[in-house]
């Protein structure tokens, strides 16, 4: 049985055009992009293309763009480059951030820094007075993610950001999960980083890059032949780089279209949502058009998932990276919700292949799969 895909926060699929831009470089055009020869010098323009074509979808100039593996390595790049490059202070994160923004922080604390989680409302928005609160204190880093992988609620990171500026702090976001839903730009944010990567939107895994004020000074955590300004040592991952390039180019098309178009076929699952009972977390909040993360009291989200599995559709318990975590969500303890229903959350997150007849017919599964799972918890008590 061929699932109905509704995973994307998780993961893109491959764009066929993106496949095409980087299927060369998988085959004759092979060169390391450090050589000098012919092949090389193939390999050194492709990447420049790319940095080109990132750059332009986030509006810095491409020498601001540092190519690394992903999200999680550009997001120990800024934590750690920036705490050892600065002296001992506060790290202010939001109690929301992905692992990858969380536990380096949370390493810092055991090397002198202090650590403190910024909090959010009920409706998973950062709350701004709880920064100012924070900023009181000799701050060095501050971390606020632009949207986050579970809600999908968009955050006011340039507030954020402006507060940050005042207290003398440096300012990273984490737009992973908005960039090619929403647009994203470096300057009007404020910030002094932010993260990106390939394979949220429809680009290959393997791929990110930290995008930099200029002025900004870290120190690598990967150490080698001085790649990417001496920020990442290490030959690069040519074909992928491609593939974000071409992933961004085709965003920048397609995101005035696709928004609107997702937005529609999530406001009519959410309205079967509401009749079927769910509750839908931070839906009051401005979030991307693509997600929705709902539960249904008394129904544990990962029997929901396995389920609609069997049922041939793919959504997720909260985020992919914590899906083996029995624990409820941290973000929605954070937003404060209660651990019952939290241990109910599923994650819905649409993509550019998806239709209203899909919606329709997830609906009717649903229906059909919450019904019994109550029926079955009726018996039990």
């Amino acid at each position: 049985m061929e699932h109905v895909y509704f995973d994307h926060n998780a993961t893109t699929p491959l764009d066929d055009k993106v496949l095409e831009a980087m299927l060369p470089y998988l085959r004759g055009r092979y060169g390391n992009a450090s050589s000098r020869h012919e092949l090389g010098t193939l390999s050194r323009k492709a990447v420049d293309l790319a940095r080109q074509q990132v750059a332009a979808l986030v509006n810095v100039q491409p020498s601001q763009v540092i190519f690394v593996s992903g999200g999680t390595e550009a997001n120990n790049l800024f934590v750690k480059g920036a705490a050892s490059y600065l002296k001992p202070a506060q790290v202010a994160v939001s109690a929301i951030e992905h692992p990858c923004v969380a536990k380096p922080a949370q390493d810092l604390a055991r090397q002198g820094w202090k650590l403190r989680k910024l909090a959010v409302t009920r409706e998973g928005q950062i709350n701004l007075a709880d920064v100012d609160e924070a900023l009181k204190e000799p701050t060095g880093i501050v971390s606020v993610m632009l949207a986050n992988n579970e809600t999908g609620v968009i955050q006011e990171v340039a507030a954020v950001a402006e507060r940050a500026r005042r207290a003398r702090a440096w300012m990273h976001t984490d737009a992973v999960q908005a960039l090619g839903k929403i647009p994203v730009d470096f300057a009007a944010l404020n910030v002094h980083a932010m993260t990106v990567s390939a394979h949220k939107l429809y680009g290959p895994k393997g791929a990110g890059a930290l995008v930099m004020d200029k002025r900004l000074q870290l120190r690598p955590i990967i150490h080698g032949g001085g790649h990417e300004q001496g920020l990442r040592s290490g030959t690069e991952n040519v074909p992928a780089i491609v593939g974000f390039g071409a992933a961004c180019g085709l965003a920048a098309d397609r995101m005035a279209e696709l928004g609107p178009r997702l937005e529609k076929l999530r406001a009519r699952l959410e309205q079967g949502l509401h009749e079927l009972g769910a509750v839908i977390f931070g839906e009051r909040a401005p979030r991307v058009p693509n997600t929705s993360y709902f539960a249904f009291k008394g129904i544990v989200g990962e029997t929901l998932v396995i389920e609609l599995d069997k049922a041939g559709y793919a959504v997720a318990p909260g985020a992919a990276c914590s899906s083996a975590n029995p624990e409820p969500s941290a973000t929605l303890i954070a937003m404060g919700v209660e651990p019952e229903l939290a241990r109910g959350a599923v994650r819905f997150s649409l993509g550019a292949g998806n239709s209203m007849p899909q919606i329709e017919e997830f609906l009717k599964a649903l229906k059909s799969v919450v019904t019994r799972l109550r029926s079955l918890t009726a018996i039990a008590v």
